[in-house]
């Protein structure tokens, strides 16, 4: 085990608040320690302003002032290899919109994807609100902190072997898969896994919002997946509601569909404990009876490669659910 400095963290992370934080927290066991209590920190104890300090380090994606750091560089290389001279003009146009909307750099985590994908997800995300643009940075920056303390570990001699030897996913462009696998920390893994192969092609927990009293999608429902990590040895109880032990896993909106977002990385094995997910009912539905609903479940240890799809079907006054497929 190492423990870095405050300097080390704001490598990752240039909030001021994370890097203290992390820097009291050490010294971390493995790269999957290390990571699950960044996410607690950044999500549960950083507030706005860290936040926003944070958001200030990055140059706008394109960018080639020589003051841009040689982690931004590399994960960006894709982006500015697959560049033309009309696209980034018309990056460069938009970065600007944005930042004049939002006051802040547009954040995505860039590491694997090309100019126009970078492109389309900025005009997709421009039409939002200013509070859901800043959830929607918070968890682009999380993504970005998890790939840069993933290199943090590979400087040095500290990465246990569980986390060593999991799979090094492939599959180019799929940087969520690649750090799903990294965080897997499964001992022993199969030969099938060695191959590259992953087990999964989405996230183990899932869900979807039907509007009953139309008959169709519930489209724009905000939902937020968590997990409670206060005491996983105890079994969370209905006294512990409202414990600040939860930890928020993402953030999403449903699309045309009803379904939400990429809620948590795509992990082979999903770790054994009790999460929930919280539906923003009173935002979509405003003349409806609930505030919002929030559902917990348990995934027990035997279910570790199991799916957990858990779909709400809502009208103003009522709600159902069920564990589907």
């Amino acid at each position: 085990m190492s423990r870095w400095t405050e300097e080390d963290w704001k490598r990752c992370c240039a909030s001021t608040k994370f890097a203290k934080e992390m820097a009291v927290a050490g010294p971390f066991v493995d790269l999957h320690h290390a990571v699950r209590t960044a996410r607690h920190i950044w999500l549960n104890l950083v507030d706005v302003n860290g936040w926003l300090e944070a958001f200030a380090n990055h140059p706008a994606i394109g960018s080639t002032s020589p003051s841009v750091s040689q982690w931004c560089k590399e994960e960006q290389s894709k982006a500015m290899s697959t560049a033309t001279d009309s696209t980034m003009e018309e990056l460069k146009e938009w970065n600007q919109k944005y930042q004049d909307k939002f006051g802040f750099v547009f954040l995505i985590c860039a590491s694997g994807r090309s100019t126009a994908e970078i492109l389309s997800e900025l005009k997709k995300r421009y039409p939002n609100r200013p509070i859901v643009e800043l959830e929607t940075a918070a968890h682009e920056e999380m993504k970005i902190t998890e790939l840069r303390i993933q290199r943090l570990f590979a400087t040095t001699e500290v990465a246990a072997p569980s986390v060593a030897s999991v799979d090094p996913v492939t599959k180019a462009g799929d940087r969520l898969g690649v750090m799903g696998a990294h965080l897997t920390a499964v001992p022993k893994p199969s030969p099938e896994k060695i191959t590259g192969t992953p087990l999964r092609s989405r996230p183990p927990i899932t869900t979807h919002v039907l509007d009953v009293s139309r008959g169709a999608p519930a489209s724009g429902m905000e939902v937020v997946l968590e997990k409670w990590m206060y005491d996983t040895n105890q079994p969370h109880s209905f006294a512990e509601r409202d414990h600040p032990g939860w930890t928020t896993l993402g953030f999403s909106e449903t699309n045309n569909d009803g379904r939400s977002g990429q809620l948590m990385d795509i992990l082979d094995y999903i770790e054994p404990g009790f999460y929930r997910i919280t539906f923003n009912t009173g935002k979509y539905a405003p003349t409806g009876f609930y505030p919002y609903v929030t559902l917990v479940f348990q995934v027990r240890e035997n279910q570790k490669m199991e799916h957990f799809h858990v779909p709400l079907l809502h009208s103003p006054f009522s709600f159902t659910t069920y564990r589907g497929s």
